[in-house]
Parts: structure tokens; sequence; C-alpha cells
């Protein structure tokens, strides 16, 4: 039997101590909850097809025909596990209007479907030792202009504005009853996503004031939720890619891009140019343009490309943890 002096035991503990050590599930990191908000019309609520359908091109562009096509599968490997099934992350969850849970895929319009906040959700949750909570509210068909109209716009305020704030709220009042393994842990409200344009790029009157009701809803939704500076990303709506001609949905473009660069958002707003994320019909589930085809590589990078921009507004910034109880829903 080997023997050690008194001094060396020491030593061998304190480096012992010094070695990660498991954590519960949602549990791990000593700090708060990093909770997001990713909010817009139906491509946040997400159209990409998950399930390879022969009928639906034979396959292409869907999630599993990535994850399974050896010149895609690298890239999409970390949404499965050793025998190919969909990961459901213990460290990022999503509430998604009602829905919820672990992350992973399904969280789309539909139970069939993805959306940004997949990827999303993977980058920052990747970024981050403490658990990251994605508070998911989009309806398809809706105007920034009317339907999400911020109070400093004037006119009507916006229903879905109104409403953005009160799930929000709502949600972080009951943090430990929508998802119990948080327990008591105290939150974050780390940053805010935005991916929409539709409904006002098809509309020239919304489409004049995109850019002004854009930088006001950043103002408003801050102010609203009381996070000066919250870190707000932009994913531009660039369905068409390259190809796209129309002025309208050229200038709502230069519009959202425009917002990012206004010096009051600098280092706190970040702009995702979309347009390379296009995937063609010859290669994607279907030919609807305005949903991006269907393709799931397509809202898998819009995610990616958020999830990066908005890691990149948070390093260096401080923490500024909330108590769950300290959320109300707005009178």
């Amino acid at each position: 039997m080997r023997k050690f002096t008194v001094g060396v035991l020491v030593a061998l503990i304190f480096a012992m101590s010094a070695l990660p050590q498991p954590v519960a599930a949602g549990q791990a990191g000593k700090g708060p909850l990093k909770v997001f908000i990713l909010a817009g019309q139906s491509n946040m609520e997400g159209q990409g097809i998950i399930k390879m359908d022969p009928k639906r091109n034979e396959g292409k562009g869907s999630l599993e025909y990535l994850v399974k096509t050896p010149a895609t599968a690298d890239r999409f490997k970390h949404l499965v596990d050793k025998d190919g099934k969909w990961i459901v992350r213990d460290d990022v969850w999503i509430w998604y209007l009602g829905r919820k849970g672990g992350l992973t895929v399904g969280y789309g319009a539909k139970d069939d479907k993805i959306g940004p906040e997949l990827q999303f959700g993977n980058v920052v949750g990747d970024y981050f030792e403490d658990p990251v909570l994605l508070i998911k509210l989009a309806w398809g068909g809706k105007s920034l202009a009317k339907d999400f109209r911020p109070p400093s716009s004037g006119g009507e305020v916006g229903p879905f504005y109104t409403e953005v704030v009160k799930q929000v709220k709502d949600v972080l009042a009951n943090l430990k009853t929508h998802f119990p393994d948080l327990g008591e842990r105290a939150y974050e409200l780390a940053g805010f996503g935005w991916h929409q344009g539709w409904n006002d790029r098809i509309n020239q009157a919304f489409n004049d004031e995109y850019e002004k009701n854009m930088a006001n809803f950043i103002r408003d939704i801050r102010k609203d939720l009381g996070v000066k500076d919250l870190p707000f990303v932009i994913a531009e709506t660039g369905m068409s890619g390259r190809e796209e001609t129309h002025p309208r949905a050229l200038s709502l473009m230069r519009a959202q891009a425009a917002v990012a660069d206004y010096p009051e958002f600098k280092g706190n707003a970040a702009f995702v140019g979309t347009k390379d994320f296009y995937r063609p019909k010859d290669v994607s589930p279907s030919g609807q343009a305005y949903h991006w085809n269907n393709n799931a590589e397509t809202y898998f990078l819009i995610g990616d490309g958020m999830g990066k921009a908005m890691v990149g507004l948070l390093k260096g910034r401080p923490s500024q943890a909330g108590s769950s109880a300290a959320a109300t829903p707005p009178k």
C-alpha cells in the first residue's frame, strides 16, 4: 500500500476539489438564470420542416435530411445523440405561448417545425455556465406599424406590443410554476431577439415608418421591461436572398440595418444580415418564399447568426440579476 505524507494528502485533496463537479439538471453555475426574449411574426414562429418527407422534394432542406446527409451532417451533429435521436437540453429551457420544456426540436409554429430558437438557444446555452430560458412570443401576420406598435410612435399602442410585455412579466413572476427544476433561482433579462417584417414590407405606409417604429420599439421595450440598454438583435427580413429587387423589401431591410447603427444603440444592438441564408426551392421542402421555402437550414442559420450576435453584445457586460418575485404583470 502506498503511503502519503500529510502534506501530499492535503495537496491531493486541494487538487481534486478544483476539478469540475457534476451538477443537477438546470442548476449549472452559480449565477442567475439568463432570460432571452425572441419575438416577431411567422418567421420567428418558425416554419422549418423537421421530418424528411419524400413527398416534399425528396426531403431536401428538412432538418432530418440535413442531419443525415454527409455534406451537412457535421454542422448539425450536436442536435442528435449517438442513436440519432433529437437531444433535449437540460440547461436551456423554452416557454413558447404555453408550450414549455428543455430546448429541442418542435418549438416552431407547430411541433413538426423549428424556428430560430433552436440554434439561438444552443449558441447562448453553450456560452453561459448558468442555465438559459428562452421566452418566445411570435404570432403570424403581424406588423410593427400596427400590431407591435410601440407607445413612443404615437397612436394606438399595438396589442401585441402590450402582450409581449405582459407575457414576459407573467412568465418571470411564475418561474417556479413553469420550471420547478429552477427552484427559487434569480434571473437576469439578458437579451431580446427580433425577426419580423413581412407585414410591413407589403404596405407602403407601414414600410415608410419602419425605421422610426423599430427604434421606438427598442427604447420602449427596454423601458417597460426595466432593463436599460437591454441587448437587442434584429435579424433581417431577407426571404428572397440576394435576388430580391422589390423597392419596399429593399428599403425595409435598409431600415432594419440603419437602426442598429444609431449612436445610442452602438454596443447594445446588432443587425444580422440573412440574405445569404436563403435556400432556393430546388433544395427546399417548398416554394413558399415568404417562409424561407420552409428550409430548416435557413432557420438554423438565422438562429446561429442571432445567437452569435447576442454573445458579441454580452461579452464584458455586467450581470444584473433580479428576483423571480420582482416581476409582476403590468396593470
